[in-house]
Parts: structure tokens; C-alpha cells; sequence
């Protein structure tokens, strides 16, 4: 299994991970923690909704846009927290990057 990638310039260590080509396009669909001490920093970067990959691991670098998101908890202000995130990302088409 893929053990982390790099969202822009943050890695994210994975707790699952998987892929596959849709429409000629690449998709992932990522799991991972994240802590209440990390929150203010991943909704920051999540945010943006357009980014650079790159899975070192793949050797696979893409620029992609979030398909869908899932927490297991909206609330980390509270310390100690962990939050389990999914994310579904694709591959942005070479038609529509700017």
C-alpha cells in the first residue's frame, strides 16, 4: 500500500490508499488522520480545492481537484482529537487546467 503522498508541498501519511484510471483520467481515494494540533493547517490546504500530487512511491505527479470529501468528526478544536479524513481525488484535464 502507498504509505504517503504529497498534497502540494505537505505530506500526508496514508492509512489507505487507491487508484485507478476513470475516463482517461487518474483518480485516488485516500484515508488518513488528522490531529487537532493539524486541523487549522489541513483545512487551510484543502481549501484551495486544486492541487499538486505527487506520490513519490507511483513516481506519479498530477495536478487534481477534490471529487469528494468525507470527516469522522467536524469539531478538532477540542485538543486530543483525531479526525479520520477521505478524500476522493481526480486528475484535472489537460482541457481544463489553466
Amino acid at each position: 500500500m502507498i504509505k504517503e503522498i504529497y498534497i502540494d508541498d505537505t505530506r500526508v501519511q496514508l492509512t489507505h490508499f487507491e487508484d485507478e484510471v476513470d475516463q482517461g483520467l487518474y483518480k485516488i481515494s485516500i484515508e488518513f488522520d488528522v490531529t487537532s494540533e493539524a486541523y487549522h493547517d489541513i483545512a487551510v490546504l484543502l481549501y484551495r480545492e486544486e492541487f499538486d500530487i505527487n506520490i513519490p512511491e507511483k513516481n506519479k505527479r498530477f495536478k487534481a481537484k477534490i471529487f469528494n470529501y468525507a470527516t469522522s468528526l467536524t469539531n478538532l478544536y477540542e485538543s486530543d482529537q483525531v479526525a479520520q479524513y477521505r478524500l476522493i481525488l481526480v486528475e484535472i484535464s489537460e482541457e481544463t487546467k489553466e
